[in-house]
């Protein structure tokens, strides 16, 4: 299974869309939707993150299509992590938002959490309801993730 063209314009959305390489909170190089362009930066402590230069090669605006691959490459990744931690009472739609949350908070995450052993109970109202668990960055609740955890939590039940 794949993830939908609106479950990606959602994802998008939520995350953002960038053309020009740019730091992200973490101090990671990042491009597209949310892409750390190089991996082994985030091995360093998050205080010697800036000692790392951007690549001339990278010094770029990234194109439409560029951005778009690159992000279809990272979802794979995500699609195949869902279908294999939920195989059972997978719908587009659940599909959509379980990718979407797992792009955001990481497969692991996923693995441990209460969305995927509800939903592989096939208790999928109280899997959606799960989504709404997950609303903190830094111990605090984020206006931003409240709205798109609301928003999985919709497309996962329609």
């Amino acid at each position: 299974m794949n993830v939908s063209a609106k479950a990606i314009e959602m994802i998008k959305h939520h995350e953002g869309v960038r053309f020009k390489p740019y730091r992200c909170p973490a101090k990671l190089w990042t491009i597209g939707v949310g892409h750390v362009m190089y991996p082994s930066q985030g091995a360093l402590p998050v205080e010697r993150r800036m000692e790392v230069d951007l690549r001339p090669e990278d010094n770029r605006t990234f194109t439409k299509e560029e951005v778009d691959a690159i992000l279809a490459n990272d979802l794979s990744s995500f699609e195949r992590g869902v279908a294999r931690m939920c195989p059972t009472g997978l719908t587009q739609q659940r599909f959509d938002a379980l990718v979407s949350i797992s792009f955001n908070f990481g497969l692991g995450t996923l693995q441990r959490s209460s969305i995927r052993m509800k939903h592989n109970r096939g208790e999928f109202e109280a899997a959606a309801d799960a989504f709404l668990l997950y609303t903190k960055g830094g111990g605090k609740i984020l206006p931003g993730l409240v709205k798109r955890r609301n928003d999985e939590r919709a497309l996962y039940l329609s």
